[in-house]
């Protein structure tokens, strides 16, 4: 299958095995799955290998006695239950792994390709100094501190790099939140379910609450509510979404009834507020446990589709301003 030259950079570090109990909730399996059917579906997609967070990067958000913790397994019973995920040398790397994706799209996004993904990410649960909810380190938030201090470097004239998380996980991102709490360079946006995990939640700079049972077209009035507020208040240079299924009907801890079309339109409305305002947008997959795994990865293939819509426009004006460049030579 010839791959086109303009494509959507994404990538994974499902190749990272973690080994987890029989029985364990967590669906593990799906990482692999959607790569898999990225491969196999979308030729416009470039998938690439993740590379591992440094300490000094995650140091820009973790306390180094955390990172210590995870990279040695210094971590008590309670802090893995916490987590929801055994120690082992794996989980330590997948972790690094797992924000290293998120800086290398994000590097992508703010590199002119206007659109890039990590296949997995999301992980808006972990603090920073200790992880929680199936999240180790928080991949958006060392992305978004270290988008800030490469662009402070490259572009000391113009002012820090503002940074909107735009979280659609059905969980708030109460992880995140905090990180960001004094910090007005970074706006943390959270639609997720009212009476749904976290149960201690962080105040966002913008947190939207959804009743049980909550379905397309009242979730998608919010998210426009939400957008315009964001805006008002707000003017990124970098959109970070977490793109989470598990507002989906059929998703186990969801709670919400989002259909495949709502959450597509969700998708789609996102993208194009970023196109719009010509942000360059990175997004990590986040949450998702459908009682049927395919029906999660199935949401996480529309998100792709759509995207991919999106990045051509990227790709279109690209091409027109190398046009313009060369005429006017």
């Amino acid at each position: 299958m010839r791959r086109p030259q303009w494509a959507v950079h994404v990538f994974y570090a499902d190749h990272f095995i973690l080994p987890l109990p029989a029985g364990h909730r967590f669906p593990m399996a799906k990482y692999g799955r959607l790569r898999e059917r990225l491969a196999a579906e979308c030729p416009q997609i470039r998938l690439g290998q993740a590379l591992p967070a440094s300490d000094g990067e995650l140091a820009l958000v973790h306390a180094p006695a955390y990172i210590q913790a995870i990279q040695t397994g210094a971590l008590s019973a309670a802090a893995q239950r916490e987590i929801g995920f055994p120690w082992s040398p794996a989980m330590a790397e997948r972790a690094r792994r797992s924000v290293g994706a998120t800086i290398q799209a994000c590097r992508a996004a703010m590199s002119g390709e206007g659109l890039a993904a990590n296949i997995a990410g999301g992980t808006h649960h972990s603090y920073a100094d200790k992880g929680s909810g199936f999240c180790v380190f928080n991949d958006a938030a060392v992305a978004a501190r270290l988008m800030q201090a490469e662009h402070a470097r490259q572009h000391r004239a113009r002012g820090p790099l503002k940074v909107a998380i735009v979280d659609l996980d059905v969980h708030q991102g109460n992880g995140t939140a905090r990180i960001f709490a004094d910090d007005d360079s970074v706006f943390t946006l959270s639609l997720h379910g009212e009476k749904n995990f976290p149960f201690r939640k962080e105040p966002s700079d913008l947190d939207v609450e959804l009743p049980d049972g909550t379905g397309d077209v009242p979730y998608l009035e919010a998210l426009e509510r939400a957008l315009d507020e964001l805006e008002r208040r707000f003017e990124p240079g970098l959109v970070i979404y977490l793109a989470g299924a598990d507002p989906h009907e059929g998703d186990r801890l969801g709670r919400l009834k989002l259909t495949f079309d709502g959450l597509e339109a969700r998708d789609r409305r996102v993208m194009d507020w970023a196109w719009q305002r010509r942000l360059p947008l990175a997004f990590a997959m986040a949450g998702g446990y459908g009682t049927d795994m395919e029906s999660t990865v199935q949401v996480q293939m529309n998100t792709y589709r759509v995207a991919l819509e999106y990045h051509a426009r990227w790709a279109a004006a690209a091409r027109a301003g190398e046009r313009a460049a060369v005429t006017a030579a």
